[in-house]
């Protein structure tokens, strides 16, 4: 069986690069009998079969002018088959995308930002558009230019709170490094399930990927060095408020080592927290960020308290005087 030529083939012109493209062919004598999504992969050979049966079924594929959701329709010779090559997910993960970002601190080497709850800082499977890395590319232009548009390091979704970003391949080389080094303050508030006892603590567990689940990660004899400093600054009610600070950056850290002592995080559902306190995301929130200046050394001490519904819930458990007061930034911008 063979492709369909371009004597048999229309393709539509994109409309200023915003419009999908259209194909259209007539099915030749050796395609009589085959399947639908069988043609469409010879004729689109650049797209994934799996992403040629999505656009039938969500009706971009048409046979002599009717929508065809059915990928295994047999066709007849002479029929006739366009498509409408919405791209794939994936294509669109890159793309610049205007967002409000709370920028805490710009220069021209680097950004701190506030993140809030829900939003997701890398694209990845399910979450290819809408990232802090697609705001970062619309915020400026040298983002392109740069690995993961400067993302040096990454908070869970649903984690609030503050992150460093550089905007410059030098910046970005010395974050990398200075990090790697454990030379960056990561300092985060959470909320745990139960009396997190002693109340001063370093937890020393090496983390990896959870055999059992592939989007969990676990305590592991095999897995890499991981340490979390927790300080529990009050309990009630059947909850620990908590300070936890970071030595190494695996993913999941806190959650993770907290989960692993038997004290999850309230409404950490993957790690066995349930809801509580009005809390329907993980109750933990990046509070202190503290580092040298990338370019000029200067030391840079940023902090944030946490969001409306994390405040809501600490309150009643520590109270706001065991939140730092927001501070301004220890620098000023360099000339």
């Amino acid at each position: 069986m063979t492709q369909p030529d371009a004597g048999r083939a229309e393709v539509d012109a994109e409309a200023e690069g915003l419009e999908p493209e259209r194909r259209a062919w007539a099915v030749a004598a050796d395609g009589h009998g085959q399947r639908l999504d069988k043609l469409l992969a010879l004729a689109c050979s650049e797209f994934s079969r799996n992403h040629l049966q999505g656009l039938v079924e969500a009706g971009h594929v048409e046979v002599d002018g009717q929508p065809c959701t059915h990928s295994a329709r047999k066709l007849r010779a002479g029929q006739r088959i366009a498509v409408t090559l919405v791209p794939t997910a994936e294509s669109q993960a890159f793309r610049a995308q205007p967002m409000a970002l709370d920028i805490v601190y710009e220069d021209e080497h680097l950004l701190v930002v506030d993140k809030p709850a829900g939003l997701v800082v890398h694209p990845a499977a399910g979450n290819w558009s809408g990232t802090l890395l697609n705001g970062l590319l619309a915020h400026h232009g040298g983002a392109a230019a740069l690995p993961r548009a400067g993302i040096v390091h990454r908070l869970d979704k649903d984690t609030s709170g503050l992150m460093v970003v550089g905007k410059t391949l030098p910046a970005v080389t010395a974050l990398v490094r200075d990090i790697a080094a454990r030379e960056v303050q990561r300092q985060y508030l959470a909320i745990a399930w139960g009396d997190v006892q002693p109340a001063l603590q370093r937890i020393d567990a090496p983390v990896g990927r959870d055999p059992a689940a592939r989007i969990r990660m676990a305590v592991l004899a095999g897995g890499r060095p991981a340490q979390t400093d927790v300080e529990c600054l009050a309990v009630q009610q059947g909850f620990s408020a908590l300070r936890c600070r970071l030595h190494t950056g695996r993913t999941h850290q806190i959650r993770v080592h907290l989960a692993w002592r038997g004290h999850p995080l309230v409404a950490d559902a993957l790690y066995g927290g349930k809801p509580a306190l009005g809390l329907q995301r993980q109750a933990l929130h990046a509070e202190r960020l503290a580092f040298e200046h990338p370019v000029t050394r200067a030391a840079m001490d940023f902090q944030r308290d946490p969001p409306a519904d994390f405040a809501a819930a600490w309150a009643p458990l520590a109270g706001a005087a065991t939140m730092r007061p927001v501070r301004a930034p220890a620098v000023q911008p360099p000339p």
